[in-house]
């Protein structure tokens, strides 16, 4: 009797363990599916998020263009009312030789018919009591191109001023970014390297006139 007991207990603890390493089979094959469809969430989920994130570059890029375009537009009417201001961050001389200014005492203003080209320093007193010199005097001869292509303005004009008169060649960019070379009657020239403003939004100082 108790090797009867003996052999039925043998059987059903072999059943018992084929039954748990089949339940054991069972739920890592459960497990890997699981882990595997969560891997391929996963990979398609970045594949979206790739798909999304170059579709907002582009969209940044057409933001940009229409930021670019606008300022093109803010400009031109600038230019077209003749009311607005070169804010000089350097300045260079026909060598080629470049040097960082201070934009509120060295700039190009435009207003209406009126022009003034400044330059200055905080080193000593100057001509003009900025440390440099001040031309103010009237515009001869403007001449504005626009490049729709590139978003560009290039101008041409005279100041006719009590201390000489200058040639002025300007080019403004739609980020507002803006260069200037001045020439007059002698072989020098001076080139203005800044920023547009509008004539309201610039702290510019001016000197008095140079004589």
């Amino acid at each position: 009797m108790i090797r009867v007991k003996s052999i039925t207990m043998a059987y059903f603890l072999r059943d018992s363990k084929k039954s748990f390493n089949l339940n054991v089979m069972k739920s890592s094959f459960s497990k890997l599916v699981s882990v595997v469809l969560t891997i391929g969430l996963l990979l398609i989920s970045s594949d979206s998020y790739s798909q999304n994130t170059k579709l907002s570059r582009q969209e940044k890029k057409e933001a940009y263009k229409d930021k670019q375009f606008y300022n093109f537009q803010v400009l031109d009417t600038l230019i077209q009312k003749k009311y607005f201001v070169l804010e000089a961050d350097f300045l260079q001389n026909e060598y080629g030789s470049r040097i960082p200014v201070l934009r509120d005492i060295n700039f190009i203003k435009v207003d209406s018919t009126e022009a003034v080209l400044q330059t200055g320093t905080n080193v000593n007193m100057g001509y003009n009591g900025v440390g440099g010199t001040t031309a103010e005097g009237s515009i001869r001869g403007l001449k504005v191109v626009k490049n729709l292509k590139n978003l560009t303005f290039y101008l041409r004009f005279t100041i006719v001023s009590d201390i000489g008169i200058y040639d002025v060649s300007m080019t403004i960019n739609s980020n507002r970014s803006a260069r200037a070379t001045i020439t007059g009657l002698t072989r020098g020239k001076l080139v203005y390297d800044g920023h547009i403003e509008n004539l309201n939004n610039s702290g510019f100082y001016k000197g008095h006139n140079s004589i």
